[in-house]
């Protein structure tokens, strides 16, 4: 293994812990938190966190595989469910942004009206949709045996091994980008937009807004280009966009969630209460230890 593959393989290792650390903080403040878990946005935020944990225990290891064996990482079977979990799992993380990006502008431009219209379940039908609309690219691929492990990204995704479908699969990628990362942008801008005509002088939350949009550019996937026999691309190259694509798996929970108030509220309490039974504990110990220590004395 070169230099290029070893420093590939370190910038996977690194963003597999910080995803799996800060995805699972934030699953433990919703599981903490009852007020948290009351509000609406929270069944995004539980969508995009189980999402981003999954890629992270599943995907990212078989391309961690894939780029230090220099293959295949796995048989056929699991490298097509790898695909499949890859595919919809990228489709469901931009369009639970979206989501979230909705129910943000429901929030700040309507105010007032915000629990009529944006309840509990009118956030569970927005998950069912995003479900539904995630599972219909991979299936489609499955169907056309469109999925199985691609050397240039070292990963089991999206590809076709056949010239003559070329075209083909090329009219798939350019509607499954349209419909997934294009429609995830669009809704983005213009939610955000108006956002911005009513928080306009608040310049954190114009911070955390360009934030969120940046995050979604990762999802720019150079398969279209690849497509193209004029604008060859070297496999290093490929898999850093991997790499890119994996990382917001890793600031998902920083941007959406971690540095918002109630989270870290529910961070600080689950800190506090793991150092108080720790202090308890260790108090326990030595109270134990030092009547022990008397005892003989006594007797």
């Amino acid at each position: 293994m070169n230099s290029w593959d070893a420093g590939l393989a370190g910038l996977l290792v690194g963003t597999m812990g910080v995803s799996l650390l800060s995805n699972a903080l934030v699953l433990l403040c919703l599981l903490h938190s009852a007020d948290i878990r009351r509000q609406a946005p929270a069944l995004f935020t539980l969508n995009l966190t189980c999402g981003n944990l999954l890629c992270t225990v599943l995907n990212m290891p078989l391309t961690l595989a894939g780029v230090v064996a220099q293959r295949q990482p796995a048989g056929d079977r699991l490298c097509r469910l790898a695909a499949f979990l890859d595919t919809f799992l990228a489709t469901n993380s931009m369009l639970s942004m979206a989501a979230l990006s909705i129910d943000r502008w429901v929030a700040v431009v309507f105010p007032l009206s915000y629990r009529a219209k944006m309840r509990l379940r009118d956030a569970a039908l927005m998950v069912a949709y995003t479900w539904l609309h995630a599972l219909a690219f991979p299936a489609a691929a499955l169907a056309l045996s469109w999925l199985g492990f691609h050397q240039l990204y070292a990963s089991c995704t999206l590809c076709s091994r056949r010239p003559d479908e070329r075209l083909r699969f090329a009219v798939f990628t350019g509607a499954f980008h349209a419909l997934s990362f294009l429609l995830s942008f669009v809704v983005l801008c213009c939610t955000y937009l108006k956002v911005l005509k009513v928080a306009r002088f608040h310049c954190k939350r114009i911070d955390v807004i360009t934030m969120q949009t940046l995050v979604l550019l990762v999802d720019i996937h150079p398969r279209l280009v690849e497509l193209s026999s004029s604008v060859p691309i070297g496999s290093h190259w490929g898999v850093l966009s991997k790499c890119l694509a994996y990382s917001k798996a890793a600031s998902d929970p920083f941007v959406y969630s971690l540095l918002r108030h109630q989270y870290r509220k529910s961070c600080k309490e689950i800190l506090n209460r793991i150092l108080h039974r720790r202090s308890l504990h260790s108090s326990g110990l030595t109270g134990d230890s030092h009547s022990q220590n008397i005892l003989p004395v006594s007797e």
